[in-house]
């Protein structure tokens, strides 16, 4: 009898980006950590991911799940853990991406809210590992971004 064992591999790659909104760090805040206002923005491309499930408990030790399908039928899970909570300055999180039932990343971000004038200044560093033999080219940081002005798109509109 011969088994067969998959490769494994792991490699790094980090980011570090930042965001100025004309809105005060408490609404940036309740954005952020409210499940109703965090589900206005955190979430897929409209039209091309569909959720499935979600849940949000912004504390230490709380947890977050965004779950959804893609037009082509690959299903997203985000999976987080948040480890430092203060509120209306900074969280750090750690999270687990899974494409169907593949993980394909662990990451530890860090967000930080600044008082910039009557607005707030968002930065965000992220560190990550893609796993066993995942592409990410840029496509987390790609993807911040969206989430970046997705949050921004939802503060003008609230």
């Amino acid at each position: 009898m011969t088994q067969t064992f998959e490769a494994r591999s792991a490699v790094h790659g980090s980011f570090h980006l930042e965001r100025s909104y004309a809105a005060p760090v408490e609404r940036v805040w309740h954005a952020l950590t409210d499940p109703v206002a965090k589900a206005k923005w955190f979430a897929g491309p409209p039209g091309e991911w569909e959720l499935v499930a979600r849940h949000l408990d912004v504390r230490e030790g709380g947890t977050e799940l965004a779950k959804g399908r893609f037009k082509s039928g690959v299903v997203s899970t985000y999976e987080a853990t948040y480890l430092d909570v203060v509120p209306h300055e900074r969280l750090v999180y750690s999270y687990v991406m899974h494409l169907d039932d593949k993980k394909i990343s662990v990451s530890l971000a860090t967000l930080q809210l600044q008082r910039e004038g009557a607005g707030t200044r968002v930065m965000i560093a992220e560190q990550g590992a893609f796993l066993d033999g995942y592409d990410d080219s840029g496509s987390r940081e790609q993807g911040t971004v969206y989430l970046l002005n997705a949050l921004g798109a939802s503060l003008i509109s609230s």
